[in-house]
């Protein structure tokens, strides 16, 4: 059966809490596997894994779990190796690599920052901040809607006047945001958001962080901002240098 690998920590961390389960149906129970300074805490996994709400929610909860004692390196929902002598072999190879961003992430959270464009506000922006299209909108108005080559120009005019607010807004969302932390990053790509970034910062700046959204949301009515955290790090794990057994 394969080994489920939930995050890493030191070995001087604090006892898994007495009868924490994990992913699977039945849960399976969490335990660690150690190797020197280094322990993986770990499962075993279901023979069909599948990212379910219940086993993702169930991922999150050990690390929650876990963090609450001390710093974890968390791995991303997926992380599998072969058996635990494998994970052992991976902690023993690479355990300066693992050491390391242990340190580097010790007392840090992240947020995630998603955007997209509140479709009749923005449409309105563009249409007060632009001289042509404002005419021609007026114009439309007092014919009864216009011409047919009116209203293609008012279209097209407003769709490049959103494409080129969108690109204006993604700046002006990452500077807000990127003083406040520490490390940032951007999301997957073709998500459909305007904005999807990952920011990494101390736990105790999270108050400064989020007030710095709430203005962003004041002076920019026509963005829909929505914030994920805080999160453990996952988006900025570096992972081992050619590990091997896992997948």
């Amino acid at each position: 059966m394969s080994t489920y690998v939930y995050g890493i920590v030191h070995t001087g961390h604090p006892a898994l809490p007495e009868g924490l389960v994990g992913i699977g149906d039945p849960p399976r129970e969490v335990r660690t596997v150690r190797s020197g300074e280094l322990a993986a805490v770990v499962s075993d996994c279901p023979d069909e894994l599948r990212p379910k709400r219940r086993d993702l929610l169930a991922h999150q909860h050990v690390l929650a779990e876990v963090g609450a004692g001390g710093p974890v390196l968390p791995l991303r929902f997926g992380s599998l190796s072969a058996d635990d002598d494998t994970v052992r072999q991976v902690l023993e190879d690479h355990g300066e690599h693992y050491r390391r961003q242990l340190d580097q992430l010790d007392g840090r959270v992240e947020y995630n920052v998603k955007a997209v464009h509140r479709e009749q506000d923005v449409v309105r922006l563009v249409v007060t901040e632009d001289p042509e299209a404002r005419a021609l909108t007026e114009a439309n108005r007092a014919a009864g809607g216009g011409s047919y080559e009116n209203r293609l120009r008012l279209g097209e005019r407003i769709a490049n006047g959103v494409r080129a607010r969108e690109v204006h807004d993604a700046k002006v969302i990452e500077g807000a945001l990127a003083p406040h932390a520490e490390l940032h990053q951007p999301g997957p790509e073709g998500s459909g958001w305007l904005v999807n970034l990952s920011f990494l910062l101390e736990r105790q700046a999270a108050a400064g962080f989020l007030n710095a959204v709430e203005k962003l949301r004041e002076t920019n009515p026509h963005l829909d901002l929505q914030v994920n955290g805080p999160l453990p790090p996952y988006s900025f794990v570096q992972p081992a240098p050619a590990a091997q057994g896992a997948r």
